[in-house]
């Protein structure tokens, strides 16, 4: 706690004139910096509610990022157009791309058929969307120097200073950085000047003809660009850190997806390309000889290793560097003060689950620069999953700011089942942002209703009052969330084996795909509780506990397997009266298949089940 006050002390300067000029002591309420898809996600946000508020976005449009990037311009964002459903809500399931609105026009499905479209596509579908809404951005503003000022003498109070390219000073009471992560990884590596990198690579296929290449790193970019040279190229050697991370064995999008990764194949074909594991390439040099290019070790002096079949003895042509994007956090006008994640979250501000930087108050972080709380869990660091981080963002500054409650309706408890069943079979925030965001039901026994709050962040479960307005007092608490099963990810799991689904509901808590779980506790859990979670994607021990089966086509809607056993929980466990007509025939078939008979059919078996 003494290093974060320290850091916040220094981060404060004195009220300057700047602030003199307003009578608010500052110029705008919110500023976002960045005009990308998390920047105009908020936007559209602050727009649509009327709140003060302006985007700076140092470029002349909006998603200037996807000018340069991918390199060999193709998504891997989903855009699946067809899935069967009207359902406007179910469709943004399977939309990776498109920003929230109630403007149908401003799908993505509108802009592009391709199952993977186009970067060029995106920068039209922002621009789009930001001129469409009327968006409050001011283009070609490039920001630096933040800094905080206090407006009264005990700190208790602060407003933002920082300035353009014109040294012009604009001032803000909260900021929300939203620039993404676009600064290259350089690693510190002897004969860097050798090596070429991703960001300025050439695109010409030609330019790889008949040549061996290596390629440092193991992401995402690296097989992008293997995917489009290695058709040309004598081999691709990749070196990587660890074992290659396969999105269908994580369920992290992030990891190597199957658009590109068809150097693999070439791997494990025999045809000479390969991939190798190293543990730091900061322990290695590239070194030039006849005309060649080599990895060696640094304390290797000599030009050969040891063993006369290392791999690292290739010659190479041209060694290419694809080691990932980290923040750039230049803009501020001490940059130690805005402290960076540790380990694999060392290319992240670190923030708290609000959303807010963990030292300094009124500054916040969106998309991905937000990815740090769910990193390798959720999607939180693409535009499907960021969507949803950006509106619980909004809701939280609303209430913090504005005193504006977290939207929430209040419904009898005979509507619960119900309600819930609807959530989880069309709520595309759920879905994207599985094990983060939860909605949360407040039960009040004694009005016999219940109040729902949708996609809430969990990880500030124990915070729900003051981050939402809402009053929990004596109510019990129920968390709705999608998951999937405890160990059915990662290179040790086949997740293609032939029993990896559970089909019986008496075994749902077994289900391994994503399904639904509900978390029930007598009383809100506190600071402590989710102190002692041991399994980041999960939530401290409840009272009680429901899995609903996992289903092939994630619709959790059928009655025997999904319904009943639901009504069950809410029925017989949390003593929930609820209000459902069966008939004799679907008495019989649940009784027959479940331990316990549902309240309803009681009259029809007697209380007793079948089995």
């Amino acid at each position: 706690m003494g290093l974060i006050r320290l850091i916040t002390i220094v981060f404060i300067l004195n009220l300057s004139d700047a602030t003199d000029r307003h009578p608010r002591g500052y110029e705008t309420e919110f500023c976002i910096i960045g005009a990308g898809p998390a920047g105009l996600q908020l936007g559209y946000f602050f727009q649509k509610s009327g709140m003060d508020y302006v985007i700076y976005e140092r470029s002349n449009i909006s998603g200037s990022f996807f000018l340069k990037y991918p390199r060999h311009g193709r998504l891997i964002s989903i855009n699946k157009r067809n899935t069967g459903s009207s359902n406007k809500e179910f469709n943004l399931r399977h939309d990776w791309n498109s920003l929230l609105s109630d403007e149908e026009s401003l799908l993505f499905r509108h802009y592009s058929s391709d199952l993977f479209p186009h970067k060029e596509t995106m920068i039209k579908y922002l621009n789009d969307f930001s001129k469409h809404f009327r968006l409050n951005i001011k283009y070609n503003t490039e920001i630096s120097n933040i800094r905080m000022a206090s407006m009264t003498d005990d700190n208790r109070h602060e407003v933002f200073l920082m300035d353009d390219q014109h040294n012009n000073t604009k001032t803000c009471r909260v900021i929300i950085v939203a620039t993404g992560l676009w600064k290259p990884f350089v690693p510190d590596l002897p004969g860097l000047e050798l090596t070429e990198s991703y960001d300025d690579l050439s695109l010409d296929p030609e330019d790889y003809e008949a040549k061996s290449v290596m390629i440092l790193g193991r992401g995402n970019s690296a097989f992008e660009t293997a995917d489009a040279i290695y058709s040309k190229t004598n081999f691709i050697h990749m070196v990587g850190r660890r074992r290659i991370r396969l999105a269908w064995e994580t369920h992290y999008v992030g990891d190597i997806r199957a658009v590109n990764n068809g150097l693999l194949d070439t791997y494990q074909l025999k045809s000479l390309d390969g991939l190798m594991e190293f543990n730091n390439v900061s322990a290695f040099r590239v070194v030039a000889e006849g005309g060649k290019l080599f990895l060696r070790d640094r304390s290797n002096t000599s030009m050969l290793h040891p063993y006369d079949n290392d791999p690292l003895n290739t010659p190479y042509d041209k060694i290419i560097r694809c080691l990932g994007f980290t923040f750039d956090k230049s803009i501020f006008n001490n940059d130690s003060c805005v402290p960076l994640g540790r380990g694999r979250l060392a290319k992240y501000p670190r923030i708290r689950p609000d959303y807010q930087a963990s030292a300094i108050r009124g500054l916040f972080f969106a998309g991905t620069l937000a990815h740090s709380l769910d990193y390798r869990k959720s999607a939180g660091g693409f535009v499907h999953g960021f969507r949803y981080t950006a509106r619980a963002l909004y809701n939280i500054l609303r209430q913090k700011y504005k005193n504006k409650s977290w939207p929430s309706v209040r419904l009898p408890l005979a509507d619960l089942a119900t309600t819930i069943l609807k959530r989880v079979n069309e709520a595309s925030g759920l879905y994207q942002m599985f094990s983060i965001l939860g909605d949360i039901v407040l039960i009040n026994r004694e009005e016999q209703n219940f109040q729902y709050l949708e996609e809430f962040s969990l990880g500030m479960l124990h915070n729900l009052e003051y981050l939402t307005g809402v009053t929990v007092g004596s109510s019990s608490v129920l968390v709705v969330v999608l998951q999937y099963g405890h160990d059915y990810h990662g290179p040790q799991e086949d997740v293609f084996r032939v029993d990896r689904a559970s089909t019986d509901p008496v075994y749902a808590e077994l289900s391994n795909f994503l399904h639904p779980v509900l978390y029930y506790y007598d009383v809100l859990p506190t600071q402590e509780d989710m102190a002692s979670i041991t399994n980041p994607e999960f939530l401290p021990v409840p009272n009680e506990i429901h899995h609903v089966l996992e289903d092939f086509t994630t619709q959790w809607n059928r009655p025997q397997s999904h319904v009943e056993p639901l009504y069950i929980f809410l029925e017989e466990f949390l003593k929930i009266p609820l209000e459902i007509e069966i008939s004799h025939q679907e008495c019989l078939l649940v009784s027959l298949t479940m331990y316990k008979t549902p309240a309803n059919c009681r009259y029809f078996l007697d209380g007793h089940s079948v089995i």
